[in-house]
């Protein structure tokens, strides 16, 4: 994954973060919008979260974001 998506995780990650608490949950498509306008980005990310990292479905926002914090 490049920079950019990474940044972008972090930022999504740290404001459902303070919206919704430490203990929010997500996905990997709550990353993108609603529409598959960027279907290359989509296969990376769904990639690093379900081959790479094996993680569940949903996940803790501040375990992913520790995990994409790390590849920084």
């Amino acid at each position: 994954m490049n920079a950019e998506i990474k940044t972008k995780m972090i930022k999504i990650c740290e404001q459902k973060i303070v919206s919704k608490g430490e203990n929010v949950g997500l996905s990997f498509y709550a990353f993108f919008a609603n529409k598959n306008d960027d279907p290359e980005t989509l296969m990376q990310v769904a990639t690093w979260w379900i081959q790479t990292h094996r993680l569940d479905h949903f996940e803790k926002a501040l375990k992913i974001k520790h995990l994409v914090e790390s590849e920084l």
